[in-house]
């Protein structure tokens, strides 16, 4: 088809084209040369078919067959070798993790850590180390980690930025479980809520107050703000502050609260300059000695550490006390009744006594009741305000 044919074609279908001479000229000659190429190289293929196959098993020849293979095979070897490691690896930091994991569980259970805290910090420390573990044996295959890291950090970055209040509260409980600034049973004041400790969990801390009232407390705030622990001393002092009126005798007044102290068994009644020391009724023997005979055999400082007696233990406990309770100032547990102030409308005297912190109240509440009886039974009398007012005529 030459280029008039296809001018006459499109005035058939309405398309009118009139193209300058020379640009016709051109356009024919280069397809009459296309074509003519084209009719060279079929005439080539057909008379002589050997010279192309000649030319690309030639090409194919030059190929390094021998280099390609030895290359792929020391490449099947490296990898194999690296499957090999990163299993022979696995296997062994698995049991690495697993000698680790029963020894802190051991020293956990030895320094008697909370069951909850010991469960949850043996789980985070066992899937910390796996995930360690799983990111070496990654390393070694040939597998980039960079990636891995990068999208457990930024899922690490988002829960926690989501999740900050649960996350402080978390941080909260471990610290509480691990320091223990009371314990379940204690009775703690906290702001404006007091109760006895009922449960510790991670998040929070539960405590029943003296109306059988549930609360519950974030450990986040119990972890960073003041606590008053009722429970945490043996001893606890109870004081009374009792007004008398003027003209009553101060001494009389000062025999009777002393008969009232005495008179109730609860009230500690021994008292020396290291009476925090003696007045301990349920003090612990002192641990004998290890006598020549019984002496256990020598051992390494590693089996010392982690397989060390109870009565090693119990020892080197009571000789930390002793050295703590040194360094405290000596109490006085010996009742007192002293005269406090002179006020408006009479004398008031502070009733001071120690007993044992779970006594507390039950002293409180029946020497109030004792002072009230015997007070005025002994000619004391109760002041009640009142005003002098003095008219001049």
């Amino acid at each position: 088809m030459n280029l008039a044919t296809v001018l006459l074609q499109l005035e058939v279908l309405g398309i009118k084209a009139a193209p300058d001479s020379t640009a016709v000229d051109n356009l024919q000659q280069a397809t009459d040369s296309m074509k003519a190429q084209v009719d060279s190289l079929a005439t080539t293929i057909i008379e002589h078919p050997g010279s192309i196959g000649s030319k690309m098993l030639g090409s194919i020849g030059s190929v390094d067959w021998g280099g390609i293979l030895t290359s792929l095979s020391s490449q099947f070897i490296g990898f194999v070798l690296r499957v090999v490691i990163a299993i022979l690896l696995f296997y062994a930091g698995k049991f690495i993790i697993n000698k680790i994991y029963s020894i802190v569980r051991a020293i956990m259970v030895r320094k008697n850590f909370d069951h909850s805290l010991i469960t949850f910090l043996l789980s985070l420390i066992k899937i910390t180390m796996m995930f360690l573990l799983i990111i070496v044996v990654i390393g070694i295959l040939g597998i980039e980690t960079s990636s891995f890291i990068a999208i457990f950090a930024s899922a690490g970055v988002a829960i926690g930025m989501a999740l900050s209040g649960t996350l402080q509260n978390f941080a909260g409980g471990v610290l509480i479980l691990l320091i223990k600034p009371y314990k379940i049973g204690d009775y703690i004041e906290f702001g404006n809520y007091k109760g006895h400790v009922k449960e510790i969990q991670i998040f929070h801390t539960v405590i029943t107050n003296y109306n059988n009232e549930r609360i519950i407390i974030p450990n986040g705030g119990l972890s960073t703000g003041t606590i008053n622990n009722y429970s945490a001393e043996k001893y606890r002092r109870c004081q009374w502050q009792i007004a008398i009126s003027y003209g009553d005798d101060v001494d009389l007044a000062r025999k009777v609260a002393f008969e009232i102290i005495d008179a109730d068994p609860r009230v500690v009644k021994k008292s020396t300059e290291t009476a925090h020391l003696a007045i301990e009724d349920d003090e612990e023997k002192p641990i004998e000695e290890n006598t020549d005979d019984n002496a256990e055999p020598k051992q390494s400082w590693w089996r010392r550490l982690f397989h060390m007696t109870r009565a090693k233990r119990e020892q080197l406990k009571s000789a930390n006390e002793d050295a703590i309770k040194a360094l405290m100032p000596k109490k006085n547990y010996s009742p007192s009744v002293n005269l406090e102030s002179l006020d408006d409308s009479g004398i008031t005297l502070v009733i001071r006594a120690w007993v044992l912190t779970t006594d507390y109240w039950a002293v409180m509440y029946n020497v109030n009741e004792q002072i009230y009886k015997q007070f005025p039974a002994r000619g004391l009398h109760f002041p009640f305000p009142q005003l002098d007012v003095h008219v001049t005529q």
